[in-house]
């Protein structure tokens, strides 16, 4: 598909551009007008390589999904739900769905042969209809949360957190926000206690230090650290 890195293959279903309606009408219209089957090799044929094609740029979504999912600490469905890229969790959604939309179909028509109705192909359609308007249901969910800006996973938060700990210059760490800005990027947020005791004028330069530390990573759109107040409690690794 268009804008599709994770398998490297243009696909005619970009963006769902075979929406569930077109299925729905074309089972109806089946319904009421069948037509006379016929040439069913051809129709198996077709979705014996469409079902090739589609397995393969699945497969690659999957090793990419299961790379990123491990050093989080994620399975891999968990991984697909949760990641801040739309493109990996639309590509893996698409290539699912086309799969199990094309075993349904080649059930369907096996069906139509056998019993020579249009009833079962009919249905088929109908069944892959909804499946794909489910898929575009949840995908749609998922990515609208993204674009209010969703806070990142916990586990990331705690990482981070125990980043902050470990650097010498942080003695504790009572606030810490992380927000997802774009595909695996954060903008992280905190209040931090720093060692030693210097004028006001260092602690600015020693937090502006910090924050160069942390937006040197990749994954890291930017970063605002602040002095916490002497009361507030400290935020446990």
């Amino acid at each position: 598909m268009a804008g599709k890195p994770t398998s490297g293959r243009w696909s005619p279903r970009s963006g769902f551009s075979w929406p569930a309606a077109r299925y729905r009408s074309r089972a109806v219209q089946e319904l009421i007008h069948p037509e006379p089957a016929g040439r069913f090799a051809i129709g198996y044929g077709v979705l014996a390589v469409s079902f090739v094609l589609e397995g393969i740029s699945f497969l690659q979504s999957v090793r990419q999904a299961r790379s990123e999912a491990g050093p989080l600490q994620r399975d891999l469905i968990e991984h697909v739900m949760v990641t801040s890229d739309p493109t990996l969790r639309a590509v893996f959604a698409e290539d699912s769905a086309a799969l199990a939309g094309l075993v349904i179909a080649a059930a369907g028509l096996a069906a139509r042969q056998l019993t020579g109705s249009a009833v079962p192909d009919a249905t088929g359609s109908i069944l892959v209809g909804l499946l794909l308007g489910v898929v575009a249901v949840v995908l749609i969910n998922r990515n609208l949360r993204f674009l209010v800006g969703e806070e990142a996973d916990p586990r990331i938060r705690s990482a981070v957190l125990r980043a902050l700990l470990e650097m010498p210059e942080v003695a504790r760490v009572t606030y810490l926000r992380l927000e997802v800005t774009g595909p695996r990027m954060v903008f992280v947020t905190g209040d931090v206690d720093l060692t030693g005791d210097d004028t006001e004028s260092h602690l600015a330069v020693r937090l502006r230090a910090l924050e160069a530390k942390f937006c040197a990573s990749p994954a890291v759109a930017g970063a605002v650290l602040s002095l916490s107040a002497p009361d507030e409690p400290a935020l446990q690794a």
